[in-house]
């Protein structure tokens, strides 16, 4: 019978360098998540939100409905803006914004309109998120190339009733009583200031011309251009017959509208303009 016997030996173990080991593996490990799960987190929490403010924005054009159609004295939502910040733009006082002049002939319709806008800009995301003229658009803030792109979220509400021959623009601005702005969060309070309508008959066989004046700096006329072609061109009885400038170069942009060809009819033009008053922000 074979007795066999195990010896263990401790002869050439370091202590130190299984340390080193260790720490070795733990200091890749934190560095590899560093490296590349960090960033992915981040981008992960940019979109987020960004999401979240197309969402909270998208809940401003309800409160300005309400203020605007169902003539609610005030409003407010409470947001969460994270990424970035909220800040009002004053139709008012604010030089370099963009506006839209509504002409026929040589009568100007209440207009150039000057819409001011509720802006949202984010730190990490690179985009802006902007609430004018009852419309909810967005763009990004780094671009390569001569032309801005830019997207139209939520549409702003311009009719054409094609029984009446009769297009109603609704134009809102966005006004405060001082300079304000959001980071985190906050409730958004806005009010009604006193609206104005115009009322015209353009005659039989005459063209309304609807220009739409970027801001430069803040350039959102690709998505309005899309809006006009997509929307205003549809109708039976009104063809965008000629349009001028390049949309995203912050030139201005001009479109005539004119009736058919045959029986024209004159069209009854509404312009109701709104005022909304920020108040909290």
């Amino acid at each position: 019978m074979t007795d066999t016997k195990h010896r263990f030996s401790e002869q050439g173990v370091s202590e130190s360098i299984g340390f080193i080991l260790i720490f070795s593996i733990m200091i890749a490990g934190i560095g590899l998540v560093t490296l590349y799960g960090y960033p992915m987190l981040m981008q992960q929490q940019s979109g987020a939100n960004e999401q979240v403010m197309e969402k909270n924005m998208i809940v401003l054009q309800n409160d300005v409905k309400s203020l605007v159609y169902k003539t609610v004295p005030y409003a407010e939502s409470s947001l969460n803006v994270g990424g970035g910040a909220l800040t009002v733009y004053n139709a008012s006082t604010t030089p370099a914004i963009s506006s839209i002049d509504i002409t026929s002939g040589s009568n100007h319709y209440g207009t150039p309109f000057m819409s001011g806008d509720l802006r949202y800009s984010s730190n990490s995301a690179g985009t802006e998120i902007s609430l004018q003229d009852g419309a909810v658009v967005t763009r990004p803030l780094f671009q390569s190339g001569s032309t801005n792109g830019s997207v139209m979220l939520a549409q702003p509400r311009w009719f054409f009733d094609n029984t009446t021959n009769t297009m109603v623009i609704n134009l809102i601005s966005v006004n405060s009583t001082s300079i304000m702005s959001l980071a985190g969060i906050g409730t958004v309070g806005t009010a009604l200031g006193v609206p104005n309508y115009t009322y015209a008959s353009i005659p039989a066989g005459s063209s309304l011309i609807i220009a739409y004046i970027p801001d430069p700096g803040h350039d959102y006329s690709v998505a309005w251009d899309n809006y006009f072609m997509s929307i205003l061109n549809n109708y039976p009885d009104i063809t965008i017959t000629q349009k001028t400038g390049t949309p995203g170069t912050g030139s201005k942009l001009t479109y005539t509208l004119t009736g058919p060809p045959v029986n024209p009819r004159p069209l009854t033009l509404v312009v109701k303009k709104y005022d909304v008053v920020v108040k909290s922000l």
